[in-house]
């Protein structure tokens, strides 16, 4: 009897563990794949795909924000320039393109086009840019980042800053928020938008590497704000925002030996964009002060030569002869120490105080004649376009 429950205990065993086995092995096994043919009418295989991504509550080094608040702004420019003459006839002619290849792009007629960028910072349309971008165009076209295009027409220019304001009639125009460039410090990162080398609207990042770079001679008037983000062939016209997506300055420069970003890029700050601006929407162009005086910076040498105690103002080289500062009393050998009791720094400063001055007011003058500081009332004239 013992022997027969034992048998039968092993029997039990053996079955409940082959069981377990078959169970086991059945769950593990993968289900068979059917095979699809193209053209099959059954349902495509299924994907993983991750869902939309969110930006995390702290955006921890990621600019997302600032560049999708600010890119819808800045718009792509497309001018066209007619050609001013015909094609001569012998250009057509293959033997000839053969050794001087087709020099004439216009050869059906078409209009040669160029590419830059604009900043949108009025909703009626108003569009800031660079003046070398829109100069010499007979058309100039605008295309948005949603797809969207519009002729534009040319409010006006102002070449002295490399300025220029043009404006499209389009409904629901995204704007950009102007920032305060007045608060921006070396070293703040900064983002570059525009459309370098027409290959599409793109976003660059750095530093704001200096502020108020002049004697550059790429203006007249220089207060450049200078970036190591890279700025290209294109990018003329373009954003320079802050982290938060606010607007810094106007792309306008390169300094470069091969057209390509070297990382020292200009732009032009936004409170003097925002003041040319106005200017011309109001009236076409920009009234500047002017004296009719050539200047020179106070260098250690000549501060030795005239006995100078200071190295800050600008000295007066010359004057216009029945000229404002003639007129006042301000004579060659003059140094200049104030403007409206502002202090002149150097020739640039000098500058940009009297281009601020309203022509036909009279503006005080201190200037340093003889180691004696005189006062004088010189009556504003109004800027030429030549002047220098």
């Amino acid at each position: 009897m013992r022997r027969l429950w034992l048998l039968f205990a092993q029997t039990v065993t053996v079955v409940l563990a082959l069981y377990f086995v078959y169970m086991a092995v059945g769950r593990e096994r993968p289900a068979p794949v059917r095979v699809q043919q193209m053209g099959s009418v059954e349902h495509p295989a299924a994907m993983l795909e991750a869902g939309p991504s969110k930006p995390p509550a702290s955006a921890g080094g990621s600019y997302r924000a600032a560049a999708a608040r600010a890119m819808p702004a800045v718009v792509n420019i497309i001018t066209s320039k007619k050609p001013k003459r015909g094609k001569h006839p012998l250009l057509r002619d293959p033997f000839f393109k053969k050794f001087f290849g087709d020099r004439d792009r216009d050869e059906d007629g078409d209009d040669e086009s160029s590419l830059g960028s604009g900043v949108i910072v009025s909703a009626q349309g108003y569009i800031l840019t660079n003046n070398h971008v829109v100069e010499a165009a007979d058309e100039i076209e605008v295309v948005l980042t949603d797809g969207r295009k519009a002729a534009a027409k040319l409010v006006g220019t102002d070449p002295e800053t490399d300025l220029a304001v043009i404006k499209i009639n389009l409904d629901k125009l995204p704007v950009i928020v102007l920032g305060q460039a007045e608060q921006a410090q070396v070293g703040d990162v900064v983002l570059a938008i525009g459309n370098p080398f027409g290959v599409g609207q793109t976003v660059t990042m750095g530093i704001i590497s200096a502020l108020g770079r002049n004697n550059l001679h790429i203006n007249h008037f220089e207060n450049f704000i200078q970036t190591d983000a890279a700025i290209n062939f294109g990018n003329s016209g373009g954003a320079l925002v802050d982290a938060s997506g606010n607007l810094l300055g106007i792309n306008s420069a390169i300094y470069s030996q091969t057209g390509g970003s070297v990382g020292i890029g200009f732009a032009i700050p936004v409170s003097t964009a925002k003041s040319v601006m106005e200017a011309i929407i109001k009236s076409g162009h920009v009234v500047r002060g002017w004296i009719g005086v050539e200047s020179q910076e106070i260098t250690p040498e000549l501060a030795a030569s005239f006995g100078l105690q200071r190295q800050s103002g600008a000295i007066i080289a010359g004057v216009v002869r029945n000229g404002p500062a003639d007129k006042g009393g301000i004579k060659p050998g003059d140094i200049l120490l104030s403007v409206d009791g502002k202090p002149v720094a150097d020739t640039n400063s000098m500058l940009n105080l009297i281009a601020q001055l309203v022509p036909g007011e009279k503006a005080k003058m201190s200037v340093l004649r003889k180691n004696r500081e005189t006062t004088l009332d010189v009556t504003v004239g109004k800027r030429p376009s030549n002047a220098k």
